[in-house]
């Protein structure tokens, strides 16, 4: 029987038409029962010991209120802000279920935007699961495919991006017609990325009796089509609504000129000393921030799609240790950055996506940590800030540009000195209109030769000739030669 504090209404298919049709969009469930300790969500002992180990006292809202349908086997969407801890949300039900079944194969897959993303979530299954025996195989981009065959082989839960797993299936080292478990996490992003036909290609290789948990940080129609084509009766979990950003980050908006950018941030890296994650639009431009944050003595690292997978791990691991206090990424890390402590998250360009803003703030104030997120809005971006503060339903609060700071007064002379503006070359001294050359003197016009006497036998006429019409001089002649000239 379905528990009404974590069931709640539930998405109800038509019943002719199957589950990929809806009659209306999914309800919110109503408001879970407080749930002080994971003890209260059934898990079995042995993950209950695994939490403990890992630090785990009290679940979050996310985790009380999805884990228990999870468990059920119940499909489940699961709606909750960045860093609110849905990857244990779906990690322990996969551990629970599959722990004690024996080697035979993949059971479970776990899809994922990033390799950041997918390596966090393996990172935590191995933290989980290795005590039950449940291992990951660990399927991404950037690394060589021989291991992740043999892997694919052995271990019970593939976790993957979606455009690697293709390869595999193309190849046919990857076999998923044994999959009892699918989850979707950072849907949202998945689909905003292009992943459509991957998923598409690999949904049909996956069984269709299974259940399926998504999970996202936003409900756009995308997701939420997507969801009824491929979900089951699912189970709504909304913690908070789509669109709702860290509750606890502190957000601020300066409004600058594009050449004010780099000398704002470089003044508020001088204001604290704060771990800081700076979000550029561009891979040229993530390393031109990231060269002049280190010729400005900043310890900074970058990461982006034409960094190597080593370089990439390098750049997180020295972020997280805080061998590096910056990091400068695209939005490729958005959702792929698992670090506990990012005191501030600078949006040094607005991203495309609405959505997107509310993946990079959540980088910081994670689970019940506090944090700064600051974006820097130039005029071509106001349509931008518009879009973002519509999905988030506020206005983001305006802060004034440090313009007095000897920090970013210095720099900005520094960018003016390095690139001068050109001044326009003078004109050269006009020359004096040359005169035009004189006319020659028109000559006089030729007389007509005189006509022959007219013989008094042809009446006037040459001999031998008829007689001659009189000659009309009007102005097509004259026009003519005008036409000429």
């Amino acid at each position: 029987m379905n528990h009404p504090d974590l069931m709640g209404e539930a998405w109800r298919p038509s019943t002719s038409a199957g589950p990929s049709h809806f009659l209306g969009p999914p309800a919110p469930v109503a408001a879970a029962s407080s749930t002080s300790s994971f003890a209260d969500l059934k898990l079995s002992e042995k993950s209950l010991q695994a939490l403990e180990r890992a630090g785990f006292k009290h679940p979050t809202p996310i985790q009380a209120r999805a884990i228990p349908p999870a468990l059920e086997g119940k499909d489940v969407i699961g709606t909750a802000a960045t860093g609110t801890g849905k990857t244990a949300a779906f990690l322990l039900p996969i551990i629970e279920r599959l722990a004690g079944r024996g080697r035979g194969g993949p059971r479970a897959l776990v899809l994922a935007p990033t390799r950041e993303l997918a390596e966090q979530i393996a990172e935590q299954l191995e933290r989980f699961g290795t005590a039950r025996n449940v291992r990951g195989a660990v399927v991404i981009g950037g690394v060589g495919m021989g291991n992740q065959a043999l892997e694919l082989r052995e271990r019970e839960v593939i976790v993957a991006t979606p455009g690697r797993l293709v390869d595999h299936l193309r190849q046919g080292t990857a076999q998923l017609g044994q999959i009892e478990i699918l989850v979707l996490d950072e849907s949202d992003r998945m689909l905003d990325m292009g992943f459509k036909p991957q998923l598409d290609r690999i949904l049909a290789r996956v069984p269709k009796k299974r259940q399926t948990l998504l999970f996202s940080a936003t409900m756009a129609g995308e997701v939420v089509d997507f969801a009824r084509a491929h979900l089951v009766d699912p189970v709504r979990v909304e913690v908070e609504r789509s669109g709702t950003t860290a509750e606890r980050a502190e957000q601020r908006v300066f409004l600058a000129g594009q050449g004010e950018k780099l000398p704002l941030l470089m003044a508020l890296l001088d204001d604290d000393e704060l771990s800081t994650l700076v979000f550029t639009r561009t891979k040229r431009r993530a390393d031109k921030v990231a060269k002049n944050l280190k010729r400005a003595g900043h310890k900074v690292a970058r990461i982006h799609a034409d960094r190597s997978q080593g370089q990439r791990r390098s750049a997180l691991e020295g972020f997280r240790e805080g061998t590096y206090r910056v990091l400068v990424a695209t939005d490729i890390a958005a959702r792929g950055i698992d670090v506990a402590e990012i005191g501030h998250v600078v949006n040094f360009d607005l991203p495309h996506v609405p959505e997107d803003y509310v993946h990079r703030v959540g980088r910081t104030a994670r689970m019940a940590a506090s944090g700064r997120a600051s974006s820097f809005v130039s005029p071509e971006e106001a349509d931008l800030l518009r879009g973002i503060e519509r999905l988030t339903r506020k206005a983001l609060p305006r802060s004034d540009v440090p313009r007095d700071s000897e920090v970013f007064r210095s720099e900005l002379a520094r960018a003016a000195a390095a690139h001068p503006v050109a001044r326009p070359a003078a004109r050269p001294a006009a020359r004096p209109a040359a005169r035009p050359a004189a006319r020659p003197a028109a000559r006089p016009a030729a007389r007509p030769a005189a006509r022959p006497a007219a013989s008094p036998d042809a009446g006037g006429a040459p001999s031998g000739s008829h007689p001659r019409k009189p000659v009309l001089l009007g102005s097509w002649g004259p026009m003519r030669r005008r036409g000429r000239r």
